[in-house]
């Protein structure tokens, strides 16, 4: 029997694992893959996630970048120096992820990887999660499967709000560079944009969309981007995946188990930024399961409301300058993304430093203001 059972070994679920085993508790990791296992992801984190962990991150991250360079379909560059005391971290999701895992197992946490889960029941007072390999028991359950995985319907969260939006991603080419830029396209993508995160093995380039579900091809899009910086998608790998954007305030607990991570929809609706928002979640689950199993009956409830006043309250904002800025992204990238300004509040956002509520108004009335007859996305 454990104190909890995690089922998802992303940075939700090792962030959680790694908490709570470090808190003393008993905790098992289910993953249905092998680990170190591919994933698709841009890989951008904030260096600010090392303040909620005691080890360094130096061993899983690939390359730091130091410059942003945006483009307006792939013209009208604007290269922007972020003023950071830690370059933004570029990393491979399955090094990543398997340093995070590694981490909590070295304070106690089992994984039991390749060990998909086939369904769940509560039984008495804990839950019974059955695998391949047999059923196993623990008290609590956090379920941080990410997007796809089945675990929110099985617990019965079968309404939650979410806004699904599709991403293709060419994987890294296998080939050395030295590149520490970052790229940013707006108006090739309707409502999205593309973007390119080099790797120490090469560049992972993405599109993506925010708002909406129109049919595109995305296929002859990231082929067109992709070649800018030399490369044929034709010999690489690509990767379709839905980004699970926040879309509202949810219940994201239920008897004795918690939502973290994608399975929460933390996704950021303006950015796509994933990673830090689900480590984020990952550690305020272990807070409250380790309250719940020190006896506070409202620990698990007291996390919805964590989620939703540290996090959820701020998206609000993010989800209003998405609706605004990838409707007008001609009118946002003159009037905002070409101002050194808006760089430095989203780098401070997404450092932690600084929230959304603090800039959306202004930058709302910037694009209302850029409104002009014959100029717009």
């Amino acid at each position: 029997m454990f104190d909890c059972i995690i089922v998802g070994a992303g940075p939700a679920g090792g962030t959680a694992a790694y908490h709570l085993a470090k808190r003393g508790r008993s905790v098992l990791v289910l993953e249905k893959e092998s680990l170190p296992r591919y994933k698709p992801c841009g890989g951008g984190v904030s260096p600010s996630i090392a303040e909620w962990f005691n080890f360094d991150f130096t061993s899983a991250i690939s390359l730091k970048v130091k410059t942003i360079r945006y483009t307006w379909k792939t013209t009208d560059p604007i290269d922007v120096e972020l003023k950071t005391p830690e370059p933004f971290w570029m990393v491979r999701r399955d090094i990543f992820d398997h340093f995070l895992m590694q981490q909590a197992q070295k304070q106690g946490a089992e994984l039991r990887d390749s060990a998909a889960v086939t369904g769940i029941a509560f039984q008495s007072d804990h839950w019974v999660v059955k695998t391949a390999a047999g059923p196993m028991e623990g008290r609590y359950l956090i379920a941080a499967d990410g997007a796809k995985g089945p675990m929110a319907k099985w617990l019965g969260f079968k309404d939650r709000k979410h806004s699904i939006s599709g991403a293709l991603e060419v994987a890294p080419t296998a080939q050395p560079i030295e590149d520490s830029t970052a790229y940013f396209d707006f108006g090739m993508i309707k409502n999205g944009c593309a973007w390119n995160f080099p790797k120490a093995d090469g560049y992972s380039i993405s599109l993506g969309t925010f708002i909406g579900r129109q049919p595109q091809d995305f296929q002859s899009m990231i082929a067109e981007y992709s070649t800018l910086f030399g490369i044929d998608v034709k010999a690489t790998k690509q990767y379709g995946h839905p980004l699970c954007l926040w879309d509202g305030d949810q219940t994201l607990h239920t008897q004795n188990a918690l939502l973290a991570g994608e399975a929460a929809c933390v996704v950021d609706p303006l950015t796509a930024e994933g990673i830090r928002p689900s480590i984020f979640s990952g550690m305020k689950a272990a807070q409250a399961i380790d309250r719940a199993l020190a006896g506070d009956g409202e620990a698990l409830a007291n996390y919805t409301q964590t989620i939703a006043q540290e996090w959820g309250s701020d998206m609000v904002w993010a989800q209003r300058l998405a609706g605004v800025f990838y409707r007008v992204p001609g009118i946002g990238y003159k009037v905002g993304i070409k101002r050194p300004s808006a760089t430095e509040h989203m780098v401070k956002i997404l450092c932690g430093q600084a929230r959304y509520a603090d800039v959306a108004n202004r930058a709302m009335k910037r694009l209302s203001g850029g409104l002009i007859p014959g100029f717009g996305g």
